[in-house]
């Protein structure tokens, strides 16, 4: 079982090592390693990172007191980071961070979460029943990388009466 907690200041640094280590190791079988390098440079801009993070909602998966995942979203319903640690890779860590942050989404009246996912976690979005809206190609770097921007529509309950809208 994982502790998810709010985002601390002090997470940045291990939260931009459990994004490179994630991009350099987890997305071997999908991008080369010139497109994972553009994506996740060796030495990123440390502040521009913790600024990312800090505006940011963002939920920590904890190990034993060890950071092993993180989600980063916004009240519009965009999630903007999901990655997990490799070695905590396929053990339910992104599925409880997505989980925690649909169910604040929901609370604060997000009625749609929308991502754009790279070629590694498109199946995982699919599965939570996310749609591709659109494939896109984007210059990272000056390197071209292929993903999908998708979305999901979330159940909207009625105030007038006990009726739930599945939407999409």
């Amino acid at each position: 079982m994982f502790l998810i907690r709010p985002f601390r200041p002090s997470d940045a640094e291990p939260l931009a090592v459990i994004y490179r280590d994630a991009v350099h190791q987890l997305a071997v079988g999908a991008y080369d390693a010139e497109q994972r390098a553009a994506w996740a440079p060796e030495h990123a801009d440390k502040a521009a990172w913790a600024g990312r993070l800090a505006n940011a909602m963002v939920r920590v998966a904890e190990d034993k007191g060890q950071a092993v995942g993180f989600i980063a979203f916004a009240p519009d319903g965009h999630i903007d980071l999901l990655f997990t640690a490799p070695s905590h890779a396929r053990q339910g860590v992104a599925s409880a961070l997505y989980g925690t942050a649909e169910e604040e989404l929901t609370a604060i009246g997000a009625d749609r979460l929308h991502t754009e996912a790279s070629l590694v976690s498109e199946p995982f979005f699919s599965r939570r029943g996310f749609r591709i809206v659109e494939e896109e190609q984007v210059l990272r770097n000056g390197v071209r990388l292929r993903r999908f921007r998708m979305e999901k529509q979330l159940a909207v309950v009625s105030s007038d009466s006990d009726c739930v809208d599945q939407r999409g």
